[in-house]
C-alpha cells in the first residue's frame, strides 16, 4: 500500500486498485465514527484501555495532522485532570502499571496546550512510578497485587512514558533502568527454542502459576507478545540518538522477538493465533488485537529503521490488510470489529487464569475490543507515517 497525493491509498503495482481502495476506505470510516464523540470510553475508572485508544488518536493525529484526534485526546483529559493536576478515579498507590499507560496522553496535552495541570498530573504518574515495588533485579512490579511479578503487559503499559517523560523533563538519567528492565525480561523471559516471550514471570516462584525452576508462566499469549513489541518500538522512539548503547540493547531484543513471532503467521489468513505456537489446536483462532500489535510495530519500525523496510513493509502491511479484510465487518452499514481477545491475565486466584493453552482459550471472544480497535488505528497510523516518510525520500 501507499499514499496517494490525495491522502487516500493507491495499489503498488499488481495489485487489485478498486478492492484495496474499498478497504482502506472502509478502516477510515471505521476510524471517523469512532473518534465522533466519547460513547464509548469510560467516565468512571482511569484505565489503560482508553489510554490506548487515547495513544492511538496521538498518533492518527501525527499521521493525518486531523485536529479531530488532537481535540479528543484534550477533551478527554479536561475530563479527568483537575486544574490542581489530580487524576479523578486514579490512586498512585494502588501500584498499577496500568494506569500509568494514559501518561504518554498527559505529556501530549501539556507539549499541546503548556497548562500546567497536565505537568502535575505527568509528575503525578512519575511519583508512582517512583514507588513502584520491584523484585531483586530492578523491574517494576506490575501490580500491587501481584508481588514478585512481571508480565510483559507492564513493558508497554510504563516504559514509553516513563523514556518520554526521562527525555523531555528528566534530564535522561532514567535510561539506564529503562534499558535494565527490558534486559532481565530477554534472560529470564525468552524461550530460545520457541522463539518467543513467555507472558508472565514470578521472581519468588510462589504464583501458582510459575514454574518452580524459571518463575516463567506455563505458555505463551499472542497479545502479549504484542504488548512487548510495540514497547521496544515505542521506547526506542521516545529515546535520543545520543543513546546508542541503549537503543541498540533495545533493538536486539526487538529484532529478536519480530523475527520469533513472524515464524507462526498463519498461511491462510495472514494473522496470528491466540496462542501463537498452537495452531494445529481446535479452538485456536487468529486473534484480532494482537495481530495488530504486530503490524503496528513493524511499520514503525520501518519508519525507525530498525527494521529493513525493504524486508519488512509488505509484512506489516499484508496484516493490516488480512485485519481490514477478515476482522472489521460490515453489516447493515454498521462496521464492527471482531474477533478480539477479551482479557487475559495470570491469577490471582488459585487454579484461575493459569497460563495454560485451555485458559486462553476460554476467555471470551468479543467484538470492537478497545485494545483491538486501539491497535489496529495505531497500525493504520504507522503505515501513514511510512508512507509519508517514503513520499519524501
Amino acid at each position: 500500500m501507499r499514499t496517494g497525493p490525495n491522502g487516500m491509498t493507491e495499489p503498488e503495482a499488481g495489485q487489485e486498485a478498486g478492492e484495496l481502495k474499498k478497504q482502506i476506505e472502509k478502516l477510515e470510516r471505521y476510524i471517523g465514527n469512532y473518534y465522533q464523540d466519547f460513547s464509548k470510553m469510560r467516565w468512571d475508572k482511569w484505565n489503560y484501555e482508553d489510554g490506548c485508544i487515547l495513544i492511538a488518536a496521538i498518533q492518527l493525529y501525527e499521521a493525518t495532522g486531523n485536529a479531530v484526534f488532537r481535540d479528543f485526546v484534550l477533551e478527554y483529559l479536561d475530563r479527568y485532570i483537575t486544574e490542581e493536576g489530580d487524576i479523578r478515579y486514579y490512586n498512585r498507590e494502588e501500584y498499577q502499571l496500568d494506569n500509568v499507560a494514559p501518561g504518554r496522553a498527559v505529556i501530549f496535552a501539556y507539549e499541546q496546550t503548556g497548562r500546567e495541570k497536565y505537568r502535575l498530573a505527568m509528575e503525578l504518574l512519575m511519583r508512582q512510578l517512583d514507588g513502584q515495588p520491584r523484585i531483586k533485579g530492578g523491574n517494576f512490579w506490575h501490580k500491587k497485587i501481584y508481588p514478585h511479578q512481571v508480565w510483559l503487559d507492564g513493558l508497554f503499559m510504563a516504559q514509553p512514558f516513563y523514556a518520554a517523560y526521562d527525555t523531555k523533563f528528566g534530564g535522561e538519567v532514567r535510561y539506564v533502568d529503562i534499558t535494565d528492565q527490558f534486559a532481565l525480561v530477554r534472560k529470564h523471559m525468552f524461550c530460545p527454542d520457541k522463539g518467543l516471550f513467555y507472558h508472565g514471570y514470578d521472581e519468588s516462584r510462589s504464583a501458582f502459576w510459575a514454574d518452580p525452576e524459571t518463575g516463567c508462566s506455563a505458555g505463551f499469549w499472542l497479545r502479549s507478545m504484542g504488548w512487548f513489541l510495540m514497547a521496544l518500538v515505542d521506547t526506542m522512539e521516545e529515546m535520543n540518538s545520543w543513546s546508542y548503547d541503549y537503543y541498540r540493547q533495545l533493538l536486539d531484543s526487538y529484532k529478536e522477538g519480530i523475527r520469533g513471532i513472524l515464524t507462526y503467521r498463519d498461511r491462510e489468513s495472514g494473522l496470528f493465533f491466540q496462542v501463537p505456537d498452537r495452531g494445529d489446536i481446535p479452538g485456536n483462532y487468529t486473534e484480532t488485537s494482537g495481530s495488530a500489535m504486530v503490524a503496528a510495530s513493524i511499520l514503525k519500525a520501518c519508519r525507525l529503521k530498525v527494521l529493513l523496510a525493504e524486508k519488512y513493509r509488505e509484512t506489516g502491511e499484508g496484516i493490516l490488510e488480512a485485519i481490514i479484510e477478515r476482522k472489521l465487518t460490515e453489516k447493515n452499514g454498521v462496521l464492527t470489529l471482531e474477533g478480539n481477545c477479551s482479557v487475559a491475565g495470570l491469577g490471582p486466584d488459585q487454579g484461575r487464569r493459569d497460563g495454560s493453552i485451555a485458559y486462553y482459550l476460554s476467555e471470551p471472544v468479543t467484538a470492537d475490543d478497545k485494545k483491538g480497535v486501539a491497535a489496529v488505528f495505531m497500525a493504520y497510523a504507522q503505515y501513514r507515517k511510512l508512507c509519508a516518510c517514503t513520499d519524501m525520500q
